[in-house]
């Protein structure tokens, strides 16, 4: 937030998984910002995620690349409008790829598969994600997630349990969170939203989270 004492530093979470304060500036918040509310626009637009139980996800969601449904990924809205999802931009993917570059430092050259999900969840100030791991791709490159609007608290665990241990990180607008490697199936989840906390000049209210991941799949998939 304007005025701290201290300026927020990155930091390693766990093995593999790496918080970068403030990594997307004010202006490159708001070109990803403008791509979001293209992307949900209909058709194949934003929609509530349903899960086989009968429950709804309170986070709202639109994919592209790859539409992911509880819990497979297919090529059109299955559980929507039935529209093929929207293609994946070639400079989202290359967005990625800078991202775990900064992250993981020389540890990226390990990942060369280029990046073709991306899963774009709202938040607004009441909803919340529970723990889960991101498991239903066929790669192990590392997950991308990327911060616009209200800050909250993200709850990265481990590898074994949705219980602890686990550590709780303020995300802020701007904020990059990597995972790979011995982390790249932690849960996570985000327990809580702080409404109002986002930067006035993006002009969002709520929280959106970019998520960019490396799918594995072929068309035949």
């Amino acid at each position: 937030m304007d005025g701290e004492l201290f300026p927020r530093e990155r930091a390693l979470v766990a093995p593999g998984a790496v918080h970068v304060p403030d990594w997307l500036d004010a202006d490159r918040q708001r070109e990803l910002l403008d791509a979001c509310r293209e992307w949900a626009r209909p058709p194949a637009g934003l929609r509530t995620v349903r899960t086989p139980g009968g429950g709804t996800m309170s986070a709202r969601q639109v994919c592209l690349g790859w539409h992911w449904h509880p819990y497979a990924y297919a090529r059109t809205v299955v559980d929507g409008d039935g529209a093929p999802v929207k293609p994946f931009p070639a400079w989202l993917g290359e967005l990625a790829r800078r991202a775990v570059a900064d992250a993981l430092g020389a540890d990226a050259g390990r990942w060369t598969a280029a990046y073709d999900i991306a899963l774009i969840n709202f938040y607004d100030g009441d909803a919340r994600m529970g723990m889960h791991r991101d498991a239903d791709e066929k790669s192990d490159a590392p997950v991308v997630s990327l911060s616009l609007g209200d800050a909250c608290v993200f709850r990265f665990g481990n590898t074994e349990t949705r219980t602890r241990p686990w550590t709780d990180v303020e995300l802020r607008s701007g904020d990059l969170f990597v995972f790979g490697g011995p982390s790249r199936t932690a849960y996570h989840g985000v327990p809580r939203v702080l409404p109002g906390t986002g930067p006035a000049t993006l002009g969002l209210t709520g929280r959106l989270n970019v998520t960019l991941r490396v799918s594995g799949f072929t068309d035949a998939t």
